[in-house]
Order: structure tokens, then C-alpha cells, then sequence
């Protein structure tokens, strides 16, 4: 039986770490890459197509499954634009696809301004409280793990990030042509991407299905790894 190749893209201050436990859990069913962001060339973030190239590169094999979480999901879906024909399936977490507006901009610029004035942890403790909800917040392993994680990427990367998210394209016209499996994935307190932004993904891509994960944030895979490996197990398992 041929096995899997399964392509997970993390999302803005997020390393491998990510997707940790689902490595560990899929590995038996799938061959695994995950694009570890430090290891790119600061120029890759010039764009969301020389990005989106410079993730597919990491592949070895031709057809893929392709997941990716926030800005991974972005990038999976600007993938789409270019290589569809390689994707077997597709899971998109915690995303959306929708452009920014000028307020949305200026937050950013305010994030980046800050980590160029040198107060990097400020900005970290201001991205905790969009990516793990309120009730979380004292689960101190959980909330070490994720600043670990975002302390991996540090400053150059997470700017170059914020950079281009603030000027991504709007997608949402792009989704009906999707045709492969997909599924979508979102927790329901997520604060960084809110649900409805996921449900106007499922919606529009025909033969998609969504997902909610309960007393969940922006994280579903580190705060919720079990229930988000058994989605993601199914969706492997789906079939065409």
C-alpha cells in the first residue's frame, strides 16, 4: 500500500513545534514534512507566491496531502492557485481567507513597530491573548510550549510574516474551484480567526465539511492534539 505524503504548513510565529503531536501521531500512516520557516530565506516573505513555491519545494513526492493552520492555511490555498493538480486532499485550521482592511493593517503595522523597537516580548504577550483563549491562559505548559514555539521564529521572520499577511489577496472568489477533499477546522473560541471565517470557507468549497472543535482557541492542534489528530486521521482516510 502506498503510503501518504502529507505537507503541514505552520502559521506566523509558529515553528515545527506546531504540529508536534501530530507527527508523532500520524507518522505510521504518512510520510511528513513540515516546513520549518528558519530555515527559508528572509526573501521567500516578498510575496505570497514565492512563499507558497518556496513550501512546495520542501516536498519530495509529486501528489500531497496539504494542511495548513492561520497564514499555513493561506499559504496552502495560494498553492492551490498553482498546483492543484498535486493535492490529493486539503485541511485548512483555523484560517480565512479574506483580505485586510486598513484598520486590520495598521494593527499589524503597530505589532511590527513594536518588535523593531525592541519589545518583541510585548508583542508576544499580545499574540497569546489571540492565540489561546482566556480560560486557557493558566494552563502554564500550554502557554510555555506556545511562547517557546513563537521564541523559535523570532523577530525577523514574525515581521516579515505580519508584513505579508497585511497585503494578502482576497481568496474567497478562488474557493469554489477547489475539488479536492477538504476539510476545515476551527476552534470555537478561536479569537485570531473567528469561526465565521471558516464557515464562509466550508460553504464555499463544494466538497468541503467543517469542523468545531469545543472549548478551543486559535491552536487546535497544540491546545486540542488528540480530538484534532483523530480529524485529521479521518481526513487522511477519506475517500476521493
Amino acid at each position: 500500500m502506498t503510503r501518504t505524503s502529507l505537507l503541514l504548513v505552520p502559521g506566523v510565529l509558529c515553528s515545527p513545534r506546531l504540529f508536534a503531536a501530530q507527527v508523532a501521531a500520524l507518522e505510521g500512516q504518512a510520510d511528513i514534512v513540515v516546513p520549518d520557516w528558519r530555515k527559508a530565506p528572509l526573501s521567500i516573505w516578498g510575496s505570497w507566491e514565492s512563499a507558497a513555491r518556496w513550501v512546495v519545494d520542501q516536498m519530495p513526492a509529486e501528489k500531497f496531502a496539504l494542511a495548513g493552520l492561520s497564514l499555513g492555511g493561506m499559504l496552502a490555498v495560494e498553492i492551490m492557485q498553482f498546483a492543484a493538480e498535486r493535492v490529493t486532499r486539503l485541511a485548512l485550521l483555523d484560517t480565512g481567507m479574506r483580505s485586510q482592511n486598513e484598520a486590520e493593517r495598521a494593527v499589524r503595522r503597530a505589532r511590527i513597530r513594536l518588535a523593531d523597537e525592541g519589545r518583541f516580548e510585548l508583542v508576544l504577550g499580545m499574540q497569546m491573548t489571540r492565540f489561546i483563549p482566556a480560560y486557557r491562559l493558566p494552563d502554564k505548559a500550554l502557554v510555555d510550549e506556545v511562547m517557546t514555539m513563537c521564541g523559535e521564529i523570532g523577530v525577523d521572520i514574525y515581521k516579515r510574516q505580519e508584513e505579508l499577511a497585511a497585503i494578502r489577496t482576497d481568496r474567497r472568489p478562488d474557493l469554489p474551484r477547489i475539488k479536492c477533499p477538504t476539510t476545515v477546522v476551527c476552534g470555537r473560541d478561536d479569537a485570531a480567526t473567528p469561526l465565521f471565517l471558516s464557515e464562509e470557507i466550508a460553504k464555499a468549497i463544494p466538497v468541503a465539511s467543517l469542523v468545531v472543535i469545543e472549548k478551543c482557541g486559535h491552536l487546535v492542534t497544540m491546545e486540542k492534539p488528540e480530538e484534532t489528530n483523530l480529524i485529521l486521521k479521518t481526513w487522511l482516510e477519506r475517500r476521493a
